[in-house]
C-alpha cells in the first residue's frame, strides 16, 4: 500500500510514500513511549531549549517548506511562507512562556502549604487535515512538548511529504528517538491506534463527521481528547461600522488559503441600510483577486485540494442559485486542469439555502440581508457551528455586550477571526470542544494534580 500526493494544480503526481504496516506502527508506539517516559522526567527549562532550535530550523528551512505546501495542498506561497514564520513565531512564544503556563500554583492555608502542579499525560496522538500542513501540527506540539508530552502525528493522506517533514524537523533539532513521529497509516488503522493503551490522549482538526468518529473511538476506551472541527463564522456588518474597511477585511477573512479554512468566514451578515454599499465593495474587491498558479507570489487564489472538495462546492453554489440566492460573481466550472474554482458571491442569501446552512468549504461568499442588529445576531447563532464570529460596528461598548450573545469561541471586534498562540483558540457546538493555544492549550494534555501537604507539626491540633 501507498499513500500519493498529487499537486492540486495540474494533477500530476509528486510522491508515492509506503504505507506503514501494523509492525511499523508497534515499533513507533513503543519507541513514543519510551521517549516519553524520560522527556517527562526533564524540567519544562530543560525541555523548552527544543523549541527554541525548532523556530530556528523552520525560518532557516522556510523557502522549502513553504514550497512543499503549495504543491500538496495549493496554498499561495505567500500564504505559505506565512504559515512557516508563524508556526515559529507559536514555538518561540511556548519556549518563552511555557515555564510560566506550567508552574506550580501553591494553595495556602493556616495549616498546610498545598499545590496544584501539571503533569504531562503521555503519548498524544494528532490527526490533522491538510489545508495547514504545517501550523496545525505545530499549533498542537509546541505546547504538547513543552508540557512533556510525545508527540504521533496522522496526517492527512493527500499531504505526505508535509508529514514527513515536519518529523524531519523535530530530528534535526534533536528530539528524542520516538517523542515526535509521523504515522503513514489508512483510515482503518487510525481506530488501533487510539485503543493502544500507550496512547494517553487524542487531538484532531478536521471535520464535524470525522472529529465525532474520533470522539467516539476515544471515549470508548476514556481518553482525553481535543477536538477543533467544522465552522460556519458569521461576520456581521452593522449599520455604524466603517463599511469600507469591513469590505476590504472581508475578502481576505473569506479567501484566505482559497476559501478553506475552519475559522474563514463564510456567512456575511449585513444590515440593511448598508448593504448595498457592502456588497458593491465586497464584489469589487473580490472580482480584483488574482487566480492561478499557487506558486506565483502575485496569485491569490490558487486551486482547492482535491477534486471531490470542488464538486462539493459547486453543488453548494448550484442549490443556493436554486434556492433563491443571487449570483455576482463566479459560479461557474472552469476549463482547464486542475481543481481551480473561480471566486464567488452570492447576495440575497437566506436560511434555508446550502450557502448559508451548510459550511462552505472554498472560494464561496454568502451575502444575508437584516433589518436590525437583533435579527443579524439571531442569525449569526441560527447555525450548528460555533467556532468565530466578526462584529463590525463603531460603537465599541455596545460591540462588547453583543460579544457575549454571539455563540463562538472567539469574537473578533472590528477584525477578521484568526489565531494567535496568546489566546485560547477553539469553538462550542458542533465546531468541538477543548482549547489550542495560550495558557489554556498547553494545559490541554496535562494532569492538573492537587498535591496536599498535612498541617505543619507545630499547627497540628492536641
Amino acid at each position: 500500500m501507498t499513500i500519493t500526493a498529487t499537486d492540486p494544480a495540474t494533477g500530476k503526481e509528486l510522491s508515492r510514500h509506503p504505507q506503514h504496516t501494523d509492525g511499523d506502527v508497534e515499533a513507533i508506539l513503543s519507541a513514543a513511549a519510551k521517549a516519553q517516559s524520560a522527556w517527562r522526567r526533564r524540567t519544562v527549562a530543560d525541555r523548552t531549549p527544543l523549541l527554541s532550535a525548532t523556530a530556528r530550523v523552520l525560518r532557516q528551512h522556510r523557502d522549502e517548506y513553504a514550497a512543499m505546501i503549495t504543491a500538496e495542498m495549493g496554498k499561495p506561497i505567500r500564504e505559505a511562507l506565512a504559515e512557516i514564520d508563524k508556526c515559529a513565531v507559536t514555538c518561540d512564544y511556548y519556549a518563552d512562556n511555557a515555564a510560566v503556563h506550567l508552574a506550580d500554583r501553591a494553595v495556602l492555608s493556616d495549616a498546610t502549604d498545598s499545590s496544584v502542579v501539571y503533569d504531562p499525560l503521555g503519548v498524544v496522538l494528532a490527526i490533522m487535515p491538510w489545508n495547514y500542513p504545517f501550523w496545525q501540527f505545530f499549533r498542537f506540539a509546541a505546547p504538547a512538548l513543552a508540557a512533556g508530552n510525545a508527540a504521533l502525528l496522522k496526517h492527512a493522506n493527500n499531504v505526505p511529504g508535509c508529514a514527513l517533514a515536519v518529523e524531519d524537523v523535530l530530528r534535526r533539532v534533536g528530539a528524542p528517538d520516538g517523542l515526535c513521529r509521523t504515522l503513514l497509516i489508512g483510515v482503518d488503522q487510525v481506530a488501533g491506534v487510539i485503543a493502544d493503551p500507550r496512547v494517553a490522549a487524542v487531538t484532531l482538526t478536521g471535520s464535524t463527521q470525522v472529529g465525532a468518529v474520533v470522539a467516539a473511538q476515544a471515549a470508548a476506551h476514556l481518553k482525553k481528547q481535543v477536538l477543533e472541527l467544522g465552522g460556519s463564522d458569521p461576520f456581521i456588518v452593522l449599520a455604524d461600522a466603517d463599511v469600507a474597511r469591513a469590505a476590504a477585511t472581508a475578502v481576505k477573512a473569506r479567501f484566505v488559503n482559497n476559501g478553506q479554512s475552519c475559522v474563514n468566514a463564510k456567512r456575511f451578515i449585513v444590515e440593511e441600510t448598508v448593504a448595498d454599499e457592502f456588497s458593491r465593495l465586497f464584489t469589487e474587491h473580490t472580482a480584483a483577486l488574482i487566480v492561478g498558479d499557487p506558486s506565483d507570489p502575485a496569485t491569490d487564489l490558487g486551486p482547492l485540494a482535491r477534486p471531490d472538495l470542488r464538486a462539493t462546492l459547486h453543488d453548494q453554489v448550484t442549490r443556493s442559485l436554486a434556492g433563491g440566492a443571487e449570483l455576482l460573481l463566479g459560479g461557474e466550472l472552469p476549463d482547464g486542469q486542475g481543481c481551480f474554482y473561480p471566486p464567488t458571491v452570492l447576495d440575497h442569501v437566506t436560511p434555508g439555502t446550502a450557502a448559508f446552512d451548510e459550511e462552505t468549504f472554498g472560494p464561496l461568499a454568502a451575502i444575508t440581508r437584516v433589518p436590525d442588529t437583533e435579527t443579524a445576531i439571531a442569525l449569526a447563532n441560527q447555525t450548528e457551528y460555533g467556532l468565530g464570529a466578526a462584529l463590525w460596528t463603531t460603537d465599541l461598548d455596545r460591540a462588547r455586550e453583543l460579544a457575549r450573545h454571539l455563540d463562538a469561541g472567539a469574537v473578533f471586534i472590528n477584525g477578521m477571526v484568526a489565531s494567535d498562540p496568546r489566546l485560547p483558540f477553539g469553538g462550542i457546538k458542533k465546531s468541538g470542544y477543548g482549547r489550542e493555544l495560550g495558557a489554556e492549550g498547553i494545559r490541554e494534555f496535562v494532569n492538573t494534580k492537587t498535591v496536599w501537604v498535612g498541617p505543619k507539626a507545630d499547627t497540628a491540633c492536641p
